[in-house]
């Protein structure tokens, strides 16, 4: 027999060892294995019971200006239908506005001086809503059951109104930000978080481990440098690479896809500053648990995953559950989706930004600290 032909003969033990021999080696990458049974799991668990793309109670502002027992029924109609949630009371016009532009409420609801009046003479007064549009998918649902929500209002006030009969009021529908419902304004500044989140945690995750792997960590731990050194020098390159990417999306939505800009572009400008330094430091926090750079890799993808399924990017923020809310707050994607949208499409500038950039600051802070922690380990 001759040896091209041995090379295919295929003996039971030896491929028993290899299967055994593997499997040994699969239990020692504890990392990995666990990886490989948590994607899963979380998979299993984000999309079975944190997303809905039928939000309800969703958080609405209410300015009462007649306080009569037909606005009442309207309110509680509208509370009754599941969709709108009253959490704040407004006393004037620039409430209502403040509330809406920094993403308090999804919705506003104002009900006109002299409604009772007017509705008694027959003139169908207007009630207006006001929905932020910069999510289509979040509002959509609420808008379309409010004609159901509002023929049945007034059932029990007056008996001349049967379910099946329109309301004798009008109800004025404003969606600001995006009147048109333009899913291009919602996804396409959102792409900015989600590439850089993908981006900047990979680099900055495999940059101890291809010190590890190259052999050169050892003359990095000879040099005479400190934790902090090491890391400002293994994230500044980035920044420049994401700020290029920055750019390039910015032009294309304004080129493209005609996605407005209708807030403060310095503000912005700060903001994408602090989402780079948060990825990359959360990316450079994994290369110091990492033994290689596949783990780094695998790392990576797992915290992308929930960034992107929980931030409020693929699917509405508020449709989600608490705790699924819980988890999705303390991701930085979460909160630059909420400046970038805010600054692009509802005007905001230096002071609602800060609002919303702050939690930013705080995660910066908190895995800063954990990576210089890790970093002093590996020295040990």
């Amino acid at each position: 027999m001759s040896a091209h032909t041995g090379r295919f003969r295929l003996s039971l033990a030896r491929l028993w060892a290899m299967v055994v021999k593997e499997f040994i080696q699969m239990r020692r990458d504890r990392l990995t294995f666990a990886l490989l049974v948590g994607i899963p799991i979380i998979q299993l668990t984000l999309f079975g019971f944190a997303i809905n793309n039928d939000p309800k109670g969703l958080p609405t502002i209410v300015h009462v200006a007649d306080a009569g027992p037909h606005g009442r029924s309207v309110l509680s109609a509208l509370r009754n239908s599941g969709y709108f949630r009253p959490t704040e009371e407004a006393v004037s016009r620039a409430e209502i506005d403040r509330a809406l532009e920094l993403g308090r409420v999804q919705f506003a609801v104002t009900i006109p001086a002299g409604f009772e009046r007017a509705l008694r003479r027959g003139e169908h007064p207007q009630i207006l809503i006001e929905a932020d549009a910069s999510d289509p998918a979040a509002t959509g649902n609420a808008i379309a059951a409010l004609s159901r929500v509002m023929t049945n209002a007034l059932v029990h006030d007056r008996g001349d109104v049967t379910p099946a009969a329109p309301p004798p009021f009008d109800i004025a529908v404003h969606r600001r930000f995006n009147p048109e419902g333009i899913t291009q304004y919602n996804i396409v500044p959102g792409l900015i978080g989600v590439i850089l989140t993908m981006t900047m945690v990979i680099v900055t995750a495999m940059a101890m481990t291809r010190e590890r792997e190259r052999g050169t960590m050892e003359n990095l731990l000879a040099m005479p440098v400190r934790p902090i050194e090491v890391m400002l020098g293994k994230i500044v390159p980035p920044i420049g690479m994401g700020a290029i990417q920055v750019a390039v999306v910015l032009l294309a939505a304004r080129a493209l896809f005609d996605v407005p800009m209708t807030g403060s572009f310095p503000a912005l400008m700060i903001a994408v500053m602090l989402f780079i330094a948060a990825n990359l430091c959360v990316g450079f926090t994994f290369s110091t648990v990492a033994r290689n750079q596949l783990q780094a890799m695998q790392m990576s993808f797992f915290f992308f995953l929930p960034s992107i399924l929980l931030s409020g990017f693929m699917f509405p923020f508020r449709g989600m559950p608490v705790w699924a809310q819980t988890i999705g707050e303390c991701l930085p994607l979460t909160h630059f989706l909420r400046v970038v949208r805010g600054v692009m499409l509802r005007g905001n500038g230096f002071g609602e930004v800060a609002a919303n950039a702050w939690p930013l600051v705080v995660i910066l802070v908190v895995v800063t600290f954990v990576a210089l922690r890790r970093y002093k380990r590996t020295l040990d």
